[in-house]
């Protein structure tokens, strides 16, 4: 908890939050941290291309796959102190355990801190554990630039986390602890959250094309304004994922007009689009319900998607491990899907992954109000230090 908190002035915010975007100063300043707090555990620490930073304790058997702890260290424009920041410190948490209980253990472990996990700076999520698990290529990557014409590379480069190579290793299994962002573990008064798999994502942007004009002397009949079809597409969109209820969520996150005058009507408006859905099939389905709309509904209007996560699912013996450590603890734990992507997506591509959840305030996430209690924190880290020794030994 003294991490945590530490960790949580860096970029503090005034109403308790965090304002720690990717490639940041804060972020640097974050990463310093981390790596200062790795090497008084004795811990080996470097960082790859992406900016991906590894904390490794050896095990005894210098051929045997190592095992991978962590989560992300960046946050939203005005996230929490939990998010994310709690995997890579319980991470820290197992390997002080270890060295306290002088366990000797076959595989080495490494805690992570993955880059760009959270795309609020620079799109799309994932960037870091995407690129080592081969869902993006680097250049792809470097490429990306944010709101304020900075690209990625250039930004990694100067915060001093661009790394000269790829990290090539092999993992015997890899676990993410994190708040669940929902409310579904507070409500049925369950500490642990033994993660199956991860909904399916896709990202986009809608822009609806119109023709800029002066506001005063533009009769309205006469004008080509955007924001007049905005409504009707938005109802449209909404109704999609009423449709395909209860599992479906689709979220307009962000609405642009250009160029955004108060006395110009737009020549365009753009919106971002996010929907979500367990199911891979019906996930494509709705995709190409929203392809429909977008294309051959309404005239002016072009879509672009901007990401694709399919849903997966977490490997059975990670599972297993989670649910084992749950019952030798006695703490109460459901099996339930996430609803919200995490680098153990990216992860789970490559080697045998899982997640373990913990109960967040009345769901809330992405919020500076975000909050965990120590006990539940506790019974996390308990769990999943649990399940870290049942796999390295």
């Amino acid at each position: 908890m003294e991490r945590l908190f530490r960790m949580a002035e860096i970029g503090a915010t005034k109403n308790g939050g965090v304002c720690r975007l990717a490639l940041s100063e804060e972020d640097r300043i974050a990463r310093d941290l981390f790596t200062e707090w790795a090497k008084e555990l004795g811990c080996a620490v470097h960082f790859d291309n992406m900016g991906n930073q590894f904390a490794s304790k050896a095990g005894y058997d210098p051929g045997a796959p190592s095992l991978l702890i962590g989560s992300h260290l960046d946050s939203q424009p005005t996230g929490g102190k939990y998010d994310g920041v709690l995997g890579v410190l319980a991470g820290l948490e197992v390997i002080a355990r270890l060295r306290e209980e002088n366990i000797n253990h076959k595989h080495s472990i490494d805690v992570v801190n993955w880059t760009n996990e959270e795309g609020s700076r620079f799109a799309p999520a994932m960037i870091g554990s995407g690129v080592f698990a081969g869902v993006f290529d680097a250049e792809y990557a470097y490429s990306q630039i944010d709101s304020d014409g900075n690209f990625f590379k250039e930004e990694l480069s100067r915060i001093g986390y661009l790394g000269k190579s790829h990290d090539k290793r092999k993992y015997r299994a890899c676990f993410e602890l994190h708040i669940e962002q929902g409310p579904v573990l507070e409500s049925e008064k369950k500490q642990i959250g033994i993660v199956t798999g991860v909904q399916g994502i896709r990202w986009y942007h809608i822009t609806i094309r119109g023709q800029e004009a002066h506001a005063g002397p533009t009769p309205m009949e006469m004008r080509s304004d955007p924001v007049r079809k905005l409504h009707t597409i938005i109802a449209d969109l909404y109704s999609l994922a009423d449709k395909y209820q209860p599992a479906s969520r689709l979220t307009i996150g962000s609405i642009k007009t250009d160029p955004g005058s108060i006395n110009t009507v737009p020549g365009s408006v753009t919106l971002s689009l996010d929907i979500r859905q367990p199911d891979n099939n019906t996930l494509q389905l709705i995709h190409e319900e929203i392809e429909n709309i977008c294309t051959h509904k309404y005239k002016d209007t072009e879509l672009e998607p901007i990401w694709h996560s399919p849903s997966v699912p977490f490997h059975k013996d990670c599972i297993e491990a989670i649910e084992n450590a749950a019952d030798t603890l006695q703490v109460p734990y459901k099996k339930m899907f996430s609803g919200a992507g995490h680098d153990a997506v990216c992860m789970s591509r490559i080697a045998p992954t899982g997640m373990i959840f913990i109960p967040c305030k009345d769901g809330i996430s992405h919020n500076e109000a975000e909050y965990a209690s120590p006990d539940d924190i506790e019974a996390g880290i308990s769990v999943l230090y649990e399940a870290v020794k049942s796999i390295i030994k």
